[in-house]
């Protein structure tokens, strides 16, 4: 019996990439919980306040009203995002020349930088001027992003679909295209229509890179700022100010310290828990 012997010297290559990204997280993360159970009035000075600035946060109706419209948008997102993405990785070619175009024309809103597609659909959905506003308008419907929650709503959203069902489509499409034909030949020797190859071909073997896609679109998604900051600026009113637009007014727009980093570290224990029963339950049974 031949004993196999493993190379260890490999992570002495990764090693120093370790050490850079733990530094990188450590340390900002280090500094927040400095910041979470003290106060300070400046000049360096702090003050011990233990769990005050957590439980401060908890029991405000603020943040839990942020919470409810970050897990409403989430929702909404994911409920759209995922089956839409499904459905045109399904519908593009497998073969043939038009097979590049798709994943160009696909890939080209995820090129985009987060502040320019708001800027963008800022300027698209204005109703006076834009593009979308104008013809919302001019069919008899009253479209204002500007002053309605709705349309606020409306527009955001329809802004996440755009800029980001293309990831999900390629994730898709990436584990379609891992199929072997062989799987195919014996469902058409078997008589299986479109539902059953989908049902039972298509969609097991799309479960791995489809758990990839619903967590990094959950996470992008509850951590959104750049675009409905841009957009709306957390308007009409606080209709559109998700935790992460609110966690950004009180840590600089108030300089509350203590309870934005109370907030933040809340914030990141809410995405790793999700994120873990999103995992859990995607993943249960696989070995089976």
């Amino acid at each position: 019996m031949s004993s196999k012997t493993t190379n260890q010297k490999a992570w002495f290559f990764v090693l120093p990439v370790v050490l850079l990204v733990a530094f990188n997280a450590i340390i900002p993360l280090m500094t927040v919980v400095n910041y979470s159970v003290q106060e300070t009035f400046g000049d360096n000075v702090f003050f011990w306040e233990g769990v005050t600035w957590f439980e401060q946060v908890l029991n405000s109706s603020r943040f839990h009203d942020s919470l409810k419209r970050q897990f409403l948008f989430t929702g909404i997102i994911l409920a759209i995002e995922v089956p839409l993405g499904i459905a045109i990785a399904l519908a593009m070619p497998r073969r043939g020349p038009w097979v590049s175009v798709c994943l160009v024309l696909m890939a080209l809103p995820l090129l985009i930088p987060w502040n320019v597609v708001g800027a963008m659909w800022n300027i698209f959905a204005l109703p006076d001027i834009g593009l979308l506003g104008r013809t919302i308008n001019a069919m008899g419907i009253d479209y204002n992003f500007t002053q309605q929650p709705v349309g606020a709503w409306f527009t955001t959203v329809l802004m996440d679909v755009w800029h980001w069902t293309s990831l999900v489509v390629l994730l898709c499409y990436a584990g379609l295209c891992s199929i072997p034909d062989d799987y195919y030949q014996a469902a058409r020797i078997d008589g299986a229509g479109a539902w059953a190859v989908f049902r039972y071909i298509q969609l097991p073997k799309m479960k791995r890179v489809l758990t990839i896609a619903i967590l990094l679109r959950f996470m992008d998604s509850f951590m959104i700022y750049t675009e409905p900051f841009v957009l709306t600026g957390g308007g009409p009113g606080n209709s559109t100010t998700f935790l992460s637009i609110d966690l950004v007014k009180i840590a600089l727009g108030q300089f509350d310290l203590g309870p934005a980093a109370a907030m933040s570290l809340i914030y990141f224990l809410i995405i790793l828990l999700v994120s873990w029963v999103f995992y859990t339950l995607m993943m249960r049974n696989e070995d089976q």
